[in-house]
């Protein structure tokens, strides 16, 4: 395995302005062929999807080659590839449609480690159908979310059990192929949040047990949208509001209106570039993105040891991320100190490193955060040794009161 990261950085126009970036888990930045690849698509003919003139050839080749893409990053059936306008939406989508099947006295599971956008609309929907809402909890001491807490709350009227792959608070990933098999013998559905583990490991819905599974492109180097991928053939079991006149084929019936055509574009050129993050790989996409994501995954570790390492000699620091499997994604508080501030002392010396509980409301007031949450350092691709380095020099002058 190769990890190239000078070389794959200067793929970013953005790195160009100087800035350390750790606000990978709210989005990353674009790199150059993501950008190109929106740009000839909006340079091109393009039209309504179709058979006939150029343009709406186009299209048709922009949404069946992103589907593939897609379906080979995730390990799905490109049939069953959804395109939202993100992932917040496809899950307000997805409840509203699944609640039509819900009956009073029936269960829904959610947990308290997720982000609010897996949270709040079973929440909302299963008020709408009068249905019960469970909650498994999470540990906040380790931060571990487990197969048992999830069983803790099943029963024969669970219809679906709501769950992260990944926190993008304290980058926690529950095992989420052993928790599928309690769920399963349940009868109950899975719908799984992948919006922060897609950006880290490769996916692969089918072992995860995954009914439905989410994530979204600007969380690994693409645009904004949301995506969502299940089963063709559960697909066609529901039936979603939609336009009179709009095709009731899977997976068109569930996407509303024209789609985001450049958008799409990009997102194929982000999982292009994905695969060819390990240089010396080769084979299909899939096998480029197996071989590339476990490059990328031991940059990434190697970067966090050296901030786990950094902030263990830093006083007054709490670090809060601390489950066995995780992300590079750290939470950390300062005793007496605001993390707020820390924001804007860390980004007047160009490292930007956010504050807050970032929609993960539920697992920041588990933590005893309440809803300021903390400073979260996220790693994306790009992040040097160098980026590193500038960080925990900030934290050390800002503890120091350094100006």
């Amino acid at each position: 395995m190769t990890y190239d990261v000078e070389t794959i950085r200067a793929q970013f126009p953005a790195l160009a302005a100087g800035t350390a970036h750790f606000d990978g888990p709210g989005g990353t930045q674009t790199p150059r062929p993501v950008i190109e690849a929106v740009s000839d698509a909006l340079s091109s003919p393009l039209s309504n999807r179709g058979q006939g003139a150029i343009g709406e050839r186009n299209a048709e080749s922009i949404v069946t080659g992103c589907r593939q893409a897609l379906a080979d990053l995730l390990g799905a059936d490109p049939a069953g590839i959804v395109f939202g306008r993100s992932a917040t939406q496809l899950a307000y989508d997805f409840s509203r449609t699944l609640a039509k099947t819900w009956s009073p006295g029936d269960e829904v599971v959610v947990t308290r480690l997720d982000h609010d956008s897996n949270i709040r609309p079973w929440v909302q929907a299963a008020a709408w159908a009068g249905a019960t809402v469970r909650w498994a909890d999470f540990d906040p001491a380790t931060g571990e979310l487990t197969a048992d807490d999830i069983r803790a709350v099943l029963s024969e009227r669970t219809r679906l059990v709501a769950v992260t792959a990944a926190s993008n608070l304290i980058g926690t990933r529950p095992r989420i192929a052993e928790i599928s098999r309690p769920v399963h013998e349940a009868g109950a559905l899975m719908y799984v949040d992948g919006v922060h583990h897609t950006a880290h490991s490769l996916v692969d819905v089918e072992q995860l047990g995954a009914d439905f599974f989410t994530c979204s492109p600007y969380k690994f180097l693409g645009p904004h949208h949301g995506v969502l991928a299940a089963r063709p053939e559960l697909l066609e079991t529901l039936r979603p509001d939609k336009l009179l006149p709009s095709t009731d084929v899977v997976p068109e019936r569930f996407e509303l209106g024209t789609l985001p055509y450049e958008f799409l574009a990009g997102t194929r050129a982000a999982v292009d570039f994905l695969a060819g993050l390990d240089a010396r790989a080769s084979g299909t996409r899939r096998q480029r993105l197996a071989a590339a994501f476990a490059a990328l995954e031991g940059h990434e570790e190697n970067l966090r040891a050296r901030i786990d390492k950094g902030l263990s000699v830093l006083d007054g620091v709490t670090v809060h991320s601390n489950a066995t499997d995780r992300t590079p994604t750290l939470l950390l508080t300062v005793d007496g100190r605001s993390t707020t501030d820390a924001c804007r002392f860390l980004a007047e010396r160009g490292v930007h490193a956010p504050s807050g509980a970032f929609y993960a409301v539920e697992a920041s007031r588990r933590l005893g955060l309440s809803d300021t949450g903390g400073l979260r350092v996220g790693l994306a691709p790009y992040n040097n040794t160098e980026d590193v380095e500038r960080l925990l020099a900030g934290l050390s002058d800002f503890l120091a009161g350094r100006s």
